[in-house]
């Protein structure tokens, strides 16, 4: 998959709209006009920013389901994703938490967006909503039945759930690659604002062996600079809110400072990539 037919660029950089309490969920708050208008906010402070996509996301619906959300959420959702795309000309991204790929892949299809996310796409994992397995062979045909060209960004061992079998990185990576047929891999830490390691991106980076390797959680200005010399591209959230809190909403100024964090951080990466080698003394 070639990143730059997308984003315009091999290492983008994806900020997340974390939508307010949709209808149906247990903090719903009785107005869709407040969650349209927070996603508007956000959506145009990202893009103000100057990040090269969006990942919009149901976030605040917790306690999710695990694996199909109410028709509300996703009436809702393609709603929201109408309106942004009226305000921003950025690629967009749809992630139906806790794990409704179906759904997901539904409301980019039919709204014309680019990607999914997809916490589970193979295996089983263990998660406060129960037993969640991965339905990579329902999601693919689903997607050729839809005559669908929207890619599939999955998550290998996703934060806030635990692998049944022996969580061996490497078998992971290729499985998610190989058998669930992952257009990118996601690789975070263990909660959401938890960076994943540095080796534990080397190794996802080596196993994808040339798939694209996002970074799903935890990357800060501070902590960019590492990370991005084992990753191709970064989703981002917490660490553009205010203060850095998940339940605030996204700063421009925050988002400014990362993106230009990260682009000088693969700038640096690239120039010693070209650099010649010293001489032998």
């Amino acid at each position: 998959m070639d990143l730059t037919q997308i984003f315009k660029t091999p290492n983008p950089i994806i900020g997340v709209v974390h939508l307010l309490p949709l209808p149906t969920s247990a903090l719903w708050g009785g107005s869709l006009k407040a969650v349209i208008d927070r996603a508007e906010q956000e959506a145009t402070a990202l893009a103000s920013g100057g990040v090269d996509g969006i990942i919009v996301e149901n976030f605040f619906d917790a306690p999710f389901p695990k694996d199909q959300v109410d028709p509300a959420v996703v009436s809702a959702m393609s709603l929201i994703v109408q309106r942004l795309q009226q305000m921003v000309m950025l690629p967009i991204g749809i992630n139906v938490l806790r794990n409704d790929a179906r759904s997901a892949l539904a409301i980019a299809t039919c709204t014309e967006t680019q990607f999914i996310r997809v916490n589970v796409l193979t295996g089983v994992m263990a998660t406060d909503q129960g037993l969640i397995e991965g339905k990579a062979h329902e999601l693919l045909r689903y997607r050729r039945e839809l005559g669908s060209e929207v890619k599939i960004f999955a998550d290998v061992l996703v934060k806030h759930a635990r692998p049944l079998s022996s969580p061996n990185l490497t078998v992971a990576v290729q499985d998610t690659i190989e058998r669930g047929l992952a257009d990118a891999v996601i690789l975070s830490g263990w909660a959401t604002g938890s960076p994943p390691t540095l080796e534990d991106l080397e190794l996802a980076t080596a196993a994808a062996r040339g798939t694209p390797v996002f970074i799903g959680s935890g990357a800060d200005w501070e902590n960019i600079p590492t990370l991005m010399q084992a990753a191709d591209g970064v989703i981002a959230s917490t660490s553009l809110k205010r203060h850095g809190r998940r339940e605030q909403p996204i700063d421009p100024i925050r988002v400014s400072r990362f993106v230009e964090a990260t682009r000088r951080s693969v700038a640096e990466i690239e120039l010693k990539a070209t650099s010649p080698a010293p001489l032998p003394s």
